[in-house]
């Protein structure tokens, strides 16, 4: 298992955040299911916040994470550092930390108060790259019940890239498959990493005779593919595939998949 270690908080004048990723706000997936399955109301329920989502550091790396809360009651917080792995399909594994990431954290639990926001800092480093992982923070506190009569948690997750100053190369990226399926009107992505190297896709663009999509991006691991299936909006099939990566873009054009 990988080292995690409490370190003293240093100052803000002394850490240099070197994210390239936009600070954003998000709740997770397990609040929000609870929304729909009716386990809460959004009325007793307050947004607490994690940014910035995701940073991709040197190695070793520096970085601080936000957490706020903007409900009306104090919540405890625990931070649960963890490494994962993601299939071809997009689906995510974890597993405790890989023993050859070394992280500091300056605190692993804290309490934030109403309306307040808590800054930990951390620093990580790893025996080889590049290497990822998440710190999840595990909220609770909260001053309502699930419809079992069960506590309330909310996770949020801080995505940490530790990466080399080699990038990703246009030659190891490879679109392998990407055809419509006028049937359930959709087409079917298939992305191969070649490389040693972690990419990302910054957002996807597809192109119709009078219009264009856009899509998500994705990340893509070093040595393995990604399959994804974009929904389309127009009622004509797209004709071109665009892939916009930070210093490069790949072009595609779509096939037709036979009925």
């Amino acid at each position: 298992m990988g080292t995690v270690r409490d370190i003293a908080m240093p100052s803000c004048h002394q850490m240099k955040i070197t994210s390239r990723i936009s600070c954003l706000s998000v709740l997770t997936l397990s609040l929000l299911v609870a929304f729909a399955s009716g386990i809460l109301c959004p009325a007793n329920a307050s947004a607490q916040t994690v940014r910035p989502l995701i940073d991709e550091l040197g190695n070793p790396g520096k970085g601080r994470i936000e957490y706020v809360n903007d409900g009306l009651t104090p919540l405890n917080v625990i931070l649960q550092p963890k490494s994962f792995t993601v299939s071809e399909t997009g689906e995510i594994s974890y597993r405790p930390l890989d023993s050859n990431v070394h992280l500091k954290l300056s605190v692993t639990s804290f309490r934030i108060q109403p309306q307040q926001t808590y800054y930990v800092f951390y620093e990580a480093s790893a025996d080889s790259l590049p290497s990822w992982f998440v710190v999840y923070a595990l909220f609770s506190g909260y001053p309502f019940r699930g419809a079992n009569g069960m506590n309330v948690q909310l996770q949020l997750p801080h995505t940490i890239y530790l990466l080399p100053k080699q990038e990703l190369d246009k030659s190891e990226v490879h679109i392998s498959r990407a055809d419509v399926d006028r049937d359930k009107k959709q087409m079917v992505l298939e992305v191969e990493n070649t490389g040693d190297n972690f990419g990302r896709i910054l957002h996807t663009q597809l192109s119709y005779s009078h219009s264009k999509q856009e899509a998500p991006g994705f990340p893509i691991f070093p040595h393995s593919r990604r399959i994804l299936e974009v929904p389309l909006e127009a009622d004509d099939a797209p004709q071109d595939l665009v892939l916009h990566f930070q210093n490069f873009k790949i072009e595609q054009k779509i096939s037709l998949r036979s009925p």
